[in-house]
């Protein structure tokens, strides 16, 4: 519930917007990614994904918390790509998300860098 006694929805926990750059599509996400929000963070995916860009940037860097259920959509970003499409995570040193893919052991799997012009430039 929120503060004024209404329901809270996932799209008041995390928003989730795009972006062309070039040949790449950049997702720019907000929030906090848990149960009830990573649905906006897989459906902003699969828009993105549909499509087909040669690269998908999903930059977490304002991303405040990330659960295992968006750790998920991020691997299925990953698989659902296709091979024409490269997909790169932005997760900043220092940061929570950053240390939370480090501490799954997902850093390279997921193609992590610090910064959005480092995942727009590989």
């Amino acid at each position: 519930m929120t503060t004024d006694g209404n329901r809270l929805r996932p799209q008041d926990l995390v928003h989730v917007t795009q972006e062309r750059v070039g040949d790449a599509v950049v997702l720019t996400v907000s929030g906090e990614v848990d149960l009830l929000s990573a649905s906006v963070l897989g459906d902003g995916i699969t828009e993105a994904l549909a499509g087909t860009p040669a690269l998908l940037v999903i930059d977490l860097t304002d991303v405040s918390f990330l659960a295992s259920i968006g750790i998920t959509a991020l691997l299925e970003a990953r698989r659902g790509a296709g091979a024409g499409t490269r997909v790169r995570v932005v997760a900043p040193e220092h940061s929570v998300v950053a240390r939370t893919l480090r501490l799954t052991g997902l850093r390279e799997t997921l193609a992590v860098t610090a910064t959005r012009d480092a995942a727009l430039a590989r």
